[in-house]
């Protein structure tokens, strides 16, 4: 076989919303259905409330303070403008599908996560206080930037979204950060939410036609080392207790492991369907490829023709 004639290079990608929703699912079960997993996320709430946390001033609960969005009261108001801007991009750019998939991942994250939260118990296994019984899984704060940075990306245009994923990532950690450092949440409930807007985000995509949901642009090769980088330091100061160094980096790792699947969820190549694909299948690695190339079954034909 010729070098023109060699099918394109394929990669498959391992994330799914089969997988997210299955992650979602063992998350829960380990957290708070098994006395190791309650004992550990408890005694993360040992400290002296939410005072000592570095982000305290910003997080709302300070009286008089500002709430950094989406903490505390911004959170319904930072959802319906964040919809309204993500509705308004695809209305300008005239991509009907994007922003209607856009809308039904928000719509999806915050749906599921108010269903999840009414129907997901928390049974006592390990005989805690009061305050540590009511259910928080999976947190509302947090499903907030992930369905909005989520629905951004996919109406964002190609020149931009690389920056609106990095922008978003970033958004995420130090919101994920926040609520654990100010203990509204456990870290469960910040992986389980990016979990389900994951999901719901894959879904989406999985459904657009491929002219839609492809990946026509390349992100800038400094911008992945830059991106993560944020993030991490991002998380670390949201994260961060001035009384407690290791529930300072769990709320760090937790909050940079939401951006690390924000990022894998919007970078790796959209799942095709239709056109055979089965099973085990993998996706083209040319659906990932700038616009600007030519296109491979183009140059097959042209190859054979001559």
């Amino acid at each position: 076989m010729t070098q023109q004639n060699a099918p394109a290079r394929t990669r498959r990608p391992w994330l799914s919303a089969p997988r997210c929703l299955l992650a979602f699912l063992a998350v829960y079960l380990l957290a708070a259905w098994t006395p190791f997993g309650q004992r550990a996320e408890n005694a993360l709430f040992g400290g002296e409330g939410a005072r000592p946390a570095w982000i305290y001033d910003w997080s709302g609960a300070a009286y008089g303070s500002s709430a950094l969005p989406p903490l505390e009261h911004t959170a319904v108001p930072t959802l319906v403008v964040g919809t309204a801007l993500v509705a308004a991009v695809a209305l300008v750019r005239r991509r009907w599908r994007l922003g209607c998939a856009a809308l039904g991942v928000i719509v999806a994250t915050i749906g599921g996560k108010e269903v999840a939260r009414a129907v997901l118990p928390r049974p006592d296994l390990v005989g805690a206080r009061v305050s540590l019984l009511e259910p928080s899984f999976p947190s509302g704060h947090v499903a907030v930037p992930a369905a909005l940075a989520l629905a951004a990306v996919l109406v964002a245009s190609p020149r931009v979204r690389p920056y609106v994923t990095a922008a978003g990532m970033l958004w995420l950690a130090v919101t994920a950060a926040a609520v654990l450092a100010t203990y509204h949440h456990r870290p469960s409930d910040v992986l389980g939410t990016t979990l389900l807007a994951c999901a719901c985000h894959l879904l989406a995509t999985r459904l657009l036609p491929p002219a839609d949901a492809r990946a026509d642009v390349r992100h800038p090769r400094t911008l992945p080392p830059v991106a993560l980088s944020l993030s991490a330091a991002g998380a670390l100061v949201a994260g961060a207790r001035a009384d407690s160094l290791t529930e300072s980096l769990v709320f760090a790792a937790a909050g940079f492991l939401c951006a690390a699947l924000f990022w894998f969820t919007t970078t790796q190549p959209p799942a095709r369907r239709g056109a055979g694909l089965r099973r085990g299948d993998e996706v083209p690695f040319a659906a990932c490829q700038d616009a600007r190339e030519p296109d491979v079954g183009a140059r097959n034909d042209a190859g054979r023709a001559a």
